[in-house]
Formats: C-alpha cells, sequence, structure tokens
C-alpha cells in the first residue's frame, strides 16, 4: 500500500453519505477523496481487503464500485501492480470552421505532439473508398492509420484513404499529410465533417488507453480539392475527455432565405 492510502482513510473511519446502493455510496465516497485531493492523480488506491475494512463493506462492494470508477475513466488499472487514480488529462479545443491538419492545429497551441504510426501501404480499395474517392477499376488505395499523442497521452486516431494516384508512395509522409499534399499541389481546400457521438470498440480502446466501451467522438471527413475532386476520406476517433469541437454560429441573412427567431 503507497503513503497515499493513509491520507484517504484519514483518521478516522470511512463514513459513507446514505442513499442508494452500497457501492454507488463508496464510489462518491472515492470520487470525493480525489476532487479534495486526498488522493491524486497517479496515486495508487488502497487494496480492495483495505477498503471493504475500514468503509464496512464487502469486497464484492468495493469491486463493484472500483469497476465503475475504471469505466468512467476515474480509475485505472494495471496488470500486476493495482488500482491507480487516472492522470490528468488536458483538453484540446478544435475549431471546425478551418481546414487544418491535426499537426498544423497542435503547433499553433504550441503543443508538442507525436504520431505512431499504425499502417501506411496501398491496398485494394474497399467499396466505401471506392465510391467516395472515385477510383477507377484496378486503382488502388494509399491508407494511413496514425495514433496521436501528447507527450505519453494518445489523443486520437486518425486512419486515412487517398488514391494512389495522389499519394502513390505513403511512406515518404512525414509529421503533415497536408503539408506532404500542399507539395503536390493536392492540399484541400474544403471538407465536409460529420461528427457523432461513438462507444469505442476493444483495439481502439487499447490504443487510446481507455476502458473498453467509453464515450469517444468519431468523425468522418471528406475533403476536396478546388475542382471539387474529392481528395481524402479520413475517419477519426477521438477521446471524448481530452477533446472539445468548437464551432462559431452567426445570425444567417434573411434576405438569402434564412430564418429568424
Amino acid at each position: 500500500m503507497t503513503d497515499q492510502s493513509g491520507n484517504i482513510f484519514g483518521d478516522g473511519p470511512v463514513v459513507l453519505q446514505v442513499g442508494g446502493p452500497l457501492y454507488l455510496q463508496l464510489k462518491r465516497w472515492v470520487e470525493d477523496a480525489i476532487k479534495r485531493g486526498l488522493i491524486k492523480p497517479g496515486d495508487a488506491l488502497p487494496s480492495e481487503r483495505d477498503l471493504a475494512l475500514r468503509a464496512d463493506v464487502s469486497r464484492v462492494t468495493v469491486r463493484k464500485a472500483v469497476q465503475h470508477l475504471v469505466q468512467e475513466g476515474v480509475l485505472v488499472q494495471r496488470h500486476g501492480s493495482g488500482t491507480f487514480v487516472a492522470p490528468e488529462t488536458q483538453r484540446v479545443e478544435q475549431s471546425l470552421s478551418q481546414l487544418t491538419s491535426f499537426s498544423e492545429d497542435m503547433a499553433r497551441r504550441g503543443m508538442a505532439v507525436r504520431a505512431r504510426w499504425l499502417e501506411r501501404g496501398l491496398y485494394l480499395p474497399s467499396p466505401e473508398e471506392t465510391i467516395i474517392l472515385g477510383l477507377g477499376s484496378g486503382e488502388r488505395v494509399a491508407r494511413i492509420s496514425r495514433l496521436r499523442l501528447t507527450g505519453d497521452v494518445p489523443l486520437a486516431i486518425e486512419r486515412a484513404s487517398l488514391s494512389s494516384s495522389v499519394l502513390p508512395e505513403p511512406l515518404t509522409i512525414a509529421d503533415s499529410l497536408y503539408k506532404h499534399l500542399e507539395k503536390s499541389g493536392n492540399r484541400p481546400v474544403r471538407a465536409i465533417q460529420r461528427i457523432r457521438a461513438a462507444n469505442i470498440p476493444e483495439d481502439d480502446a487499447h490504443l487510446l488507453e481507455v476502458p473498453v466501451g467509453s464515450a469517444v467522438l468519431h468523425i468522418e471527413r471528406i475533403s476536396y480539392l478546388a475542382t471539387g475532386r474529392v481528395i481524402e476520406f479520413t475517419r477519426s476517433t477521438y477521446r471524448g475527455d481530452t477533446y472539445d469541437f468548437v464551432a462559431e454560429l452567426r445570425l444567417g441573412d434573411p434576405s438569402n432565405g434564412a430564418r429568424t427567431p
């Protein structure tokens, strides 16, 4: 047990706030201890046995409370090490009114980011890629997938698809896809982006270091050249606890058919 466990218990017994099932009472008590700084991000939670004894509840109750806190991202469990308070994550705001790459967006905020390549190569396209990118018969698709991180904290998974005629050598991309496309005059100038809430599947949850089934933002972007040609089809998954998308809204001009309240 770490020194922090003494702080979370204090000198007296654990007093749970009455109301609801015991596991929810214990859950609220742990959350309150974290809010008050009695146990801090990265600190180990007392053992299941100690929590059960001090709170005068069963170990099954403790286990259920901890499971809910893990599912909500308040706690993290490390195999063979124990249960810890989840590290604090810095929230990132991204504008929905500008078409920028992830690297450019983070650089403007002075944030050091890096990418871990998950996939880079030429492949046979899926039916969806063929239709959206307007690929011809026998044409291959270039796919690049990256895990985006700031420090050691994963923020997003990006999976981009482009025609092989636009990106014949995916391995030559350095940090920014858009900077790479700009060299050949193929940087997109506009895009349609759709954002929806989703529950993260197991493989992506491991990459983003969040519980399976956590709420995430799933984003599909179709980007266009000035000619109207589709240049990029991207599907991204952003951690819901680190990202805020911000849009500026303006009142429409009634003379152009916009409705006023």
